[in-house]
């Protein structure tokens, strides 16, 4: 991996690419399906390396003490995440003006 590419982007990249492999691989596939077993997974693995380390003093593993607070800071990630998309807004959105 090159010095100026972190684990973040390569990870990031690697599972858009598998989606790409997976649909190019598959004409009949469905990209909504393609798409939602990516973020199954990608939940999976989230959720597996956010868990506590089982001491209850714990500071650094606080914000993920408990599923609940585990599921918000996934759903705040997921907000950011999306919000920050070159995808998030589309031309074809339905509160989208037109002239």
């Amino acid at each position: 991996m090159h010095d100026d590419v972190t684990v973040y982007d390569e990870a990031a990249r690697e599972a858009v690419e598998l989606g790409n492999r997976i649909a190019a691989d598959d004409a009949e596939a469905d990209l909504w399906d393609v798409a939602d077993g990516l973020l199954a997974g990608a939940i999976q693995y989230w959720l597996y390396s956010r868990q506590p380390c089982g001491d209850p003093r714990c500071e650094d593993c606080a914000p993920f003490s408990t599923a609940e607070a585990r599921l918000a800071e996934l759903l705040q990630l997921t907000e950011e995440l999306a919000a920050g998309s070159e995808y998030f807004h589309a031309p074809t959105d339905s509160n989208v003006g037109r002239a």
